[in-house]
């Protein structure tokens, strides 16, 4: 059960299944890699986003929570997307950080929003360096 995937990137994953479905849980189940795409592609987003802004912050943390489907095909039909960013970040630059992301620039975020309902919130944390 277990498969390796290997990018044109070259880069390589391991995907398998879990014990109860016959695999060795030696790596995420490929749902979970959708989501993690997801984090990954708006985080990047964000970040490029903001940068081009010339907004400074300390860190940026993508959390994903997600429902799926009861029966087959499992599609997540809620996912909800939420951003902590510490540093001194103004709201307003953040929302259009997020807003560019979500509707124009993160294309995993479009593929999902086919089958979930998306949502998206965030935090502004105090920076750790005062």
């Amino acid at each position: 059960m277990q498969f390796i995937g290997r990018a044109d990137s070259g880069h390589a994953i391991v995907v398998d299944a879990g014990r109860d479905h016959g695999g060795d849980d030696s790596g995420p189940r490929p749902g979970e890699l959708t989501l993690v795409a997801l984090g990954g592609c708006t985080g990047i987003d964000v970040v490029t986003i903001l940068n081009k802004m010339r907004v400074p912050f300390d860190s940026l943390e993508v959390a994903i929570e997600a429902e799926a489907a009861d029966k087959h095909p499992k599609v997540w039909t809620e996912i909800r997307v939420k951003y902590l960013i510490r540093g001194d970040v103004p709201e307003d630059k953040l929302k259009r950080a997020i807003s560019l992301s979500r509707e124009k620039y993160c294309s995993v975020g479009v593929i999902l929003a086919a089958t979930a309902k998306m949502t998206y919130d965030y935090e502004i944390l105090p920076s750790r360096n005062p």
